[in-house]
């Protein structure tokens, strides 16, 4: 994605937080009543053309914060220019940002309870199955599906947890800090909060912009958790269809342009790569917005590109996650073929224990039975 791109996404937001200023510079005394009106409904065009695909930003519009200024001072004429009264695009671009975060983090949580709900489908119809669960990849100890598939969901109801911190830590309202220090009139910060449904207002006007940067980083180090889990998942998957336990359906498979009998599977590959992705943009935001003095940085317009692809990329992680399981079935016959006496030599160490011989004498008896076998 390039900057313009990215802004014809973001402008949608930025017409939602110009409505909710131009409410503040209106009980400010800025703007009459019929002023008021003429702007709102002004704001309400554009947003249905931007809907419509109507509206293109202009080389002559620097980002979509001017492109709103310009459309109005067209429609409105002098009308328009007040628009950008007791405001900055330092805090004009960080409030579209905050209400674009926000409505991408409802949808992640969407699609992890779908993710969950699936697995649990999957889980109440496979279940019961045992198969050999691995360590150092080698055949260890047996397990079954119902314990491999809510280890996943366990680790996914964790990352619903982080997900609630990282939004109650998001969800404030920086709109009117300006640049950084605040404006020199008198505006009521809350009627904008209330406005935008945000939580509550961002105090301090410093802190706002320190906190681009900070609060995208806090994001990434929730959709790395999240594709972290999804890499495990996606490995397993590979692994286990390899040995025969799962079958991959045909939705998430390609073949191969030489070798005929091939069943690739690409989609598990590709959401098992894409976690080092996301880590890597957490590391580019990270360091991009570190060793800044205070204030604005143009520095900082270089993490809108990760943020807006790591949202898009994790969330579309989850889906194919979904529909992976939705269609995955299991072989019951080859994952119990898998539970071979070697798996099961744990298990007779403990038969051993509970007669009464000693853990580690039942432990080498076990292992001497077994090397005599070979």
């Amino acid at each position: 994605m390039e900057d313009r791109e990215l802004d014809s996404i973001l402008i949608r937001y930025d017409i939602i937080a110009s409505k909710a200023h131009a409410k503040v510079l209106h009980k400010a005394g800025v703007l009459n009543d019929v002023e008021l009106y003429k702007i709102l409904n002004a704001l309400d065009e554009l947003y249905h053309q931007v809907q419509g695909e109507d509206f293109k930003l202009s080389p002559e519009d620097e980002d979509c914060h001017t492109a709103i200024e310009n459309f109005l001072i067209s429609k409105l004429g002098e009308l328009g220019k007040k628009i950008h009264t007791a405001r900055s695009r330092n805090d004009q671009v960080l409030t579209a940002l905050r209400l674009y975060y926000r409505e991408k983090m409802k949808e992640l949580k969407t699609a992890v309870e779908e993710l969950i709900s699936k697995m649990k489908e999957f889980s109440s119809s496979y279940g019961h199955i045992a198969f050999a669960g691995y360590t150092h990849t080698r055949p260890a100890m047996p397990t079954d599906v119902k314990t491999w598939t809510e280890a996943y969901i366990n680790a996914l109801e964790d990352d619903l947890k982080l997900l609630e911190s990282v939004y109650e830590i998001v969800d404030q309202n920086p709109l009117g800090t300006g640049a950084g220090y605040g404006v020199p009139l008198n505006i009521d910060r809350e009627l904008s909060t209330e406005e935008l449904g945000f939580s509550r207002t961002q105090r301090n006007p410093i802190y706002a912009q320190h906190s681009r940067g900070k609060f995208e980083a806090l994001i990434l180090h929730l959709l790395v958790q999240i594709m972290y889990d999804l890499n495990r998942i996606a490995s397993d998957i590979i692994f286990l269809s390899l040995l025969g336990c799962f079958h991959l359906p045909d939705e998430i498979t390609t073949g191969s342009s030489i070798m005929p009998q091939k069943k690739n599977p690409d989609v598990l590959e590709l959401i098992r790569g894409y976690f080092h992705r996301i880590l890597g943009y957490q590391i580019t935001v990270t360091t991009t917005a570190s060793n800044l003095i205070m204030g604005y940085h143009r520095d900082l317009q270089l993490i809108k590109k990760p943020m807006f692809e790591a949202f898009e990329i994790s969330i579309a992680s989850l889906k194919m996650m979904n529909l992976t399981f939705d269609k995955l079935e299991v072989n019951e016959k080859q994952c119990l073929a898998s539970i071979t006496e070697d798996v099961m030599a744990t298990h007779r160490v403990y038969e051993l224990v509970k007669k009464g011989v000693p853990f580690r004498d039942a432990y080498r008896q076990v292992a001497r039975e077994l090397k005599g076998r070979m």
